[in-house]
């Protein structure tokens, strides 16, 4: 029987009940739904859809104004007259001043733009204080949340975009001066000359396109309608049918927190994700697919990444038992609204937590109380819990070896940093070797069942043939097969093509219909 088959009541507790068994569990507390698929599954994430990532769709951001000047944008400012650039002295706590280029910390020379309006914006340094002036003009950052003395404007030359100047908020421009301190004293005349010391070249070093850049961008009024539209067009139900009909039975679908506080949402974000992921699981329900719901943003992100809706890269998510709580009232939302649907198979309880800063302590306490709210529920339904970027993928076992219908979480990609320089043939054994090994670690007798929640034939080898990135493909279907739970691609749609599943599956790269 194939994977996208669907299975009577009494297979389906067969398998459950033999995977429970083979890995110790008692099978109490944990009921299947008929249209749950067989494990393990093969599925597909439909990123980009509900929570936005950017590089998935770039042109989302292409009616943004100024959208070089996002939420999350890391900008530096050299002094033309001095050769000396803006520094947060110690990185924050302390004064703004000009450092020359020789001698330059670029950590404490980069400010974060939180956005007001398209010229309109806060700065944030490294230490997370803000940039203000004080009474006497002095240019300070020590601010631990941004008010009028932290409200600034980017003024630009028509000829040079990145040819800038600084209003301050006492309307005076900020100013280099001879002994490299910065005072917000300036006039507004000047000929944009290299000798002016109000003149700077603004470099952007890094930037973010997620939800909230996209919502905080447009503002709210522009950026309902576009995401709706999004919603409405970027997956459909021929989507679902495409997906049933080439040898997947189910989809994992990401959400933002922001989803539980629907139809108003906090500023920025935008009302209405939830009638998306409604119809969903109607279009699940018609074609058979189990779905997993997965919180990829958490309240005050849980990674610093644009994909979970980060405002500028910081990650607050576990700091305070008050998040925790929040995004275990997200769980709870979630799982009362879905809890009875016969397709609901997954609950991901969060999607990639960075360690150190989601502490095993909190994630624990957090997990727990999230199985909990799941159970009240939905006590047929898995509970995956992602292990933590940059931590032990084994480190969750013992705690989520006693709850049944636990799923420990991994993703696997084969294009950081570890894997440059390497031949198509070195991707293909550190495949077969490494990450081989390590999902046979997670799958022993005892564990929770392993799920490959990320994946993609995505690699560093340039030049690559279509044979070998079939091969890439074949190896990690024949690997990650291996997971108790099954696998999930990232992700359906991307404009690059080896991230699309349905371009990969369409062009040959890729076959499940076996």
């Amino acid at each position: 029987m194939t994977s996208g088959h669907r299975l009577s009541l009494e297979h389906i507790w067969l398998v459950v009940a033999l995977c429970f068994l083979a890995h110790g569990k008692t099978t109490s507390g944990l009921r299947p739904h008929v249209s749950h698929p067989g494990l393990p599954i093969r599925a597909v994430s439909l990123g980009g859809w509900l929570v936005i990532e950017g590089w998935i769709l770039p042109s989302l951001f292409d009616g943004i104004p100024n959208k070089d000047l996002m939420d999350g944008s890391s900008l530096q400012f050299r002094s033309l007259a001095w050769n000396a650039n803006l520094t947060a002295e110690q990185g924050g706590g302390a004064a703004v001043v000009a450092v020359p280029d020789s001698q330059i910390n670029a950590s404490y020379a980069t400010f974060k733009v939180w956005r007001i309006d398209e010229t309109t914006i806060n700065f944030r340094v490294l230490n997370k204080q803000f940039v203000g002036v004080g009474s006497n003009g002095a240019v300070l950052a020590t601010a631990a949340a941004p008010g009028q003395a932290e409200t600034f404007k980017i003024v630009r030359n028509a000829g040079d975009k990145n040819r800038v100047r600084i209003r301050a908020p006492n309307g005076r421009f900020l100013q280099v001066k001879r002994d490299y301190s910065v005072t917000a004293d300036h006039g507004e005349s000047t000929s944009w000359g290299d000798d002016d010391p109000s003149v700077f070249a603004m470099t952007k070093v890094g930037d973010m396109h997620g939800e909230f850049q996209l919502c905080n961008g447009y503002g709210t009024a522009k950026a309902t309608p576009v995401l709706r539209n999004h919603w409405n067009t970027f997956i459909v139900e021929e989507d679902f049918k495409f997906i049933a009909s080439n040898g997947l039975n189910a989809v994992r679908i990401p959400v933002g927190w922001w989803i539980a506080s629907e139809p108003n949402p906090p500023a920025p974000f935008v009302g209405g994700s939830v009638y998306a992921l409604d119809k969903a699981f109607k279009w699940a329900e018609k074609y058979k697919l189990g779905v997993i719901i997965d919180l990829h943003a958490a309240p005050g992100s849980q990674n610093g990444y644009e994909h979970s809706a980060s405002r500028d890269g910081s990650q607050e998510w576990g700091t305070t038992d008050a998040s925790i709580a929040q995004t275990v009232q997200v769980i709870e939302f979630l799982a009362s609204r879905y809890g009875a649907s016969p397709s609901l198979l997954g609950m991901g309880l969060m999607n990639e937590p960075q360690a150190p800063g989601a502490t095993l302590d909190s994630l624990r306490k957090y997990y727990k109380a999230g199985y909990d709210a799941v159970r009240r529920h939905a006590p047929r339904t898995y509970v995956v819990m992602s292990t933590r970027l940059a931590g032990d993928s084994g480190e969750l076992l013992p705690f989520a070896g006693g709850l049944p219908g636990a799923v420990i979480d991994v993703h696997y990609y084969v294009f950081n940093t570890t894997f440059t320089n390497m031949t198509a043939q070195q991707n293909i054994d550190f495949i077969k070797t490494n990450y081989a090994a390590d999902l046979r670690d997670l799958s022993t007798r005892n564990n929770p069942l392993s799920f490959v929640g990320e994946w993609v034939a995505v690699w560093n080898v340039p030049n690559a043939t279509k044979a070998e990135y079939q091969r890439l493909a074949q190896v990690q279907l024949e690997v990650y097969g291996q997971a108790t739970f099954g696998w999930a691609y990232w992700t359906l749609k991307n404009v690059n093509n080896y991230w699309s599943l349905e371009w990969m599956i369409k062009n040959g790269y890729i076959s499940l219909k076996h």
